[in-house]
C-alpha cells in the first residue's frame, strides 16, 4: 500500500507505517512467509509499537466445499492448518487469524454444511482456546467470491452462538456486507457481541474511503461509540497511483476520523 513511498521491503513499509502514526499492521500472507522474516516483522512491529492485526490461517478453497462437504481429509488439513497457525500467531505476537469455510457444497441441504462447519470450527476453538488465540470468520460478497457458504453477518452469528467459543469470532469486512446485504449499522449492532475485528474498503472499487458510496464518518463514529477498541484493518487498494496515491489513502483517513 505504501510501496511508492517505502520501497518494497516489508521492514521499511512497516517503519514508514509507524511513522505516519499507524497503530497496528495486517498481513493475510504471514503465514507464508520465511521464519526468518516472521522473526524479523515481529521485531521491528514490538520496536514501533506496531499491533499484529490478522494473517490467513488455512488454505481457503474458492471453488470447492472444504469445511461445508464434512469429509474427514479436509477437516484435518483445516486443523492441521490451524496448529501451524498457532505457532506463526505466537511468532509474531498475533491474536487473530482468517478464516473462510469454503465453497457451499452443492450435493447436501445447507443444514448439514452448517452442521459440518461448526463441528470443524469447534474443534479448531479447542485448539486455540489454550492460547488465547481468535479465528475470525469473513463473510465474503457473491460478486467477488461467487459460490462461498458463509456469505453473511447473521449466518457468521449463527455459527459463533452455535461454536460457543471465545476462540471463534467475527470478521465483520464492511466492504464485503455492503455488497452482500448492505444495512450496515444494524447488521454490526445485531451481532456485535461476536465481532473481533473489522475490515475496511470502500464500494465500488474496493479502495479507501470516500472513493465510493460508503459513509465511512459515521460508520467510524458508530463503531467508536459502542466501545470498540479493537483493530480496523485497510484491506482494499489505492484509488491513484504513486505516491500521491498513497498520500491520498493517509489524507482519507484523517477525513473520516471523526472522534
Amino acid at each position: 500500500m505504501f510501496k511508492h513511498h517505502a520501497g518494497e521491503d516489508v521492514l521499511d513499509q512497516l517503519h514508514f507505517m509507524a511513522d505516519q502514526g499507524f497503530t497496528a499492521f495486517e498481513d493475510n500472507e504471514m503465514k507464508g512467509r520465511p521464519i526468518s522474516l516472521q522473526k524479523e516483522m515481529a521485531k521491528v512491529m514490538q520496536q514501533r509499537n506496531l499491533e499484529m492485526g490478522v494473517f490467513v490461517a488455512h488454505k481457503i478453497y474458492w471453488k470447492e466445499p472444504n469445511l461445508a462437504s464434512g469429509k474427514q481429509n479436509w477437516r484435518d488439513e483445516f486443523l492441521s492448518n490451524i496448529k501451524e497457525s498457532i505457532e506463526v500467531a505466537k511468532r509474531v505476537n498475533a491474536k487473530w487469524m482468517t478464516v473462510v469455510p469454503g465453497h457451499v457444497d452443492l450435493r447436501q441441504d445447507m443444514g448439514y454444511q452448517m452442521a459440518n462447519v461448526i463441528e470443524s470450527l469447534k474443534q479448531a476453538s479447542a485448539l486455540l482456546e489454550p492460547h488465547g488465540l481468535v479465528m475470525v470468520l469473513e463473510p465474503l460478497n457473491f460478486r467477488n467470491h461467487p459460490g462461498l457458504f458463509l456469505t453473511k453477518a447473521a449466518q457468521a452469528y449463527e455459527i459463533c452462538k452455535a461454536v460457543d467459543s471465545p476462540a471463534c469470532k467475527i470478521l465483520f469486512d464492511i466492504y464485503h456486507q455492503q455488497i452482500q446485504e448492505g444495512n450496515l449499522l444494524p447488521n454490526i449492532e445485531q451481532c456485535w457481541d461476536e465481532i473481533a475485528y473489522f475490515q475496511i474498503g470502500d464500494n465500488p472499487g474496493r479502495n479507501e474511503p470516500t472513493t465510493g458510496e460508503i459513509n465511512y464518518t459515521n460508520v467510524f463514529k458508530y463503531i467508536h461509540q459502542q466501545g470498540y477498541t479493537g483493530i480496523l484493518g485497510m484491506e482494499h487498494g489505492n484509488a491513484q497511483d504513486g505516491k500521491a496515491g498513497e498520500l491520498a489513502v493517509i489524507n482519507a483517513y484523517k477525513k473520516v476520523d471523526s472522534f
